[in-house]
């Protein structure tokens, strides 16, 4: 690929971006960084964690998206009684051709959004597993594909934690990037009542007038773009050294896995893309570093008792840890 070509690939994507939060802005009011925290993560290959209240328009965001990339949306709402087959599917009997057939799950989507995961049990939760890490699912001992390309969102509420099973480390680590959304500002909070007065708010008015502008095969094409994108090794020394601190950090009992160390590669590429850059500088990787840590590292006993939060913890790691 030459650079020329390169170039227009990247201009390219920095444009569809573009269009996307600016049509998504059309429903949407705030959250502009979950938005990107969904872009980059599509392109990127991997999977998305979102804490935060109810009602702050994370189903609205993900459809709006889905429908710009036309994908295959499906959405699973979280309850202790959800089955690990409600999620996969079942291979039931066949009378008329004496066979099992199999009856799909909504996990056989391009894109799948599972609302208040924490809310099933731990055995539904592993069925995601494989799915998540493989882009497969296995019913009765059979292994099929899913449709790719396979992208998850996931929602959990942290401010309820009746009836509610938390994430094992494994299945966090799972998410490429997490994503934290809380209440409006007050001006956005104004601007919901007056587009709610003006009947702007109607998913249905959206729904129709939304055309698909990216297609699979584009999302593929611009994930092999991203893969052209340099990153120097002055770069990926400076990301070695941040997901070490996570390890070496007194109020951390387990800092980041590897899959951090390789979050953070695709998705300071997609961000140099995004900023029209064919080479990654620093300061992409340090506006990953929330995104990529908050939802892995596990602090100490006493970190936890004493109030300390994960974020103040990642900011001063930024602070200490210098590119080399």
């Amino acid at each position: 690929m030459n650079n020329n070509n390169l170039t227009e690939r990247i201009e390219k994507i920095a444009n569809t971006y573009r269009t996307v939060e600016e049509t998504t802005r059309q429903m949407v009011v705030g959250n502009q960084h979950l938005i990107r925290a969904i872009f980059v993560t599509m392109i990127s290959g991997g999977h998305l964690l979102i804490e935060g209240v109810p009602g702050t328009a994370k189903t609205t965001i993900c459809k709006t998206i889905a429908r710009l990339i036309s994908y295959d949306f499906k959405r699973i709402q979280g309850a202790v009684d959800v089955q690990p087959a409600d999620i996969i599917g079942v291979r039931v009997y066949d009378q008329n051709t004496s066979e099992f057939i199999l009856q799909k799950g909504p996990i056989f989507a391009n894109f799948l959004m599972v609302d208040e995961m924490n809310r099933l049990t731990p055995k539904t939760q592993s069925a995601l597993l494989e799915a998540m890490s493989e882009g497969q699912a296995t019913i009765d001992g059979l292994t099929y594909p899913l449709p790719q390309p396979f992208f998850v969102i996931a929602t959990q509420n942290p401010h309820e934690a009746e009836g509610t099973f938390p994430m094992i480390e494994a299945q966090r680590d799972r998410f490429m990037f997490s994503a934290v959304l809380t209440h409006l500002d007050a001006e956005n909070e104004l601007e919901v009542i007056r587009r709610e007065r003006a009947g702007e708010l109607n998913w249905s008015i959206y729904h129709d007038r939304i055309r698909p502008i990216i297609t699979p095969e584009d999302v593929a094409e611009m994930a092999e773009t991203v893969r052209q994108i340099r990153i120097d090794e002055s770069v990926m020394t400076y990301i070695r050294d941040l997901v070490a601190a996570t390890r070496l950090h007194s109020d951390i009992r387990l800092g980041a896995s590897s899959r951090a160390s390789i979050a953070f590669v695709r998705g300071s590429r997609v961000l140099a893309a995004l900023n029209g850059r064919d080479y990654v500088i620093p300061d992409d990787v340090r506006v990953l570093a929330l995104p990529v840590f908050r939802h892995r590292l596990l602090l100490t006993r006493e970190a936890t008792i004493t109030g300390l939060a994960v974020d103040s913890i990642v900011n001063e790691i930024l602070e200490s840890v210098e590119v080399s």
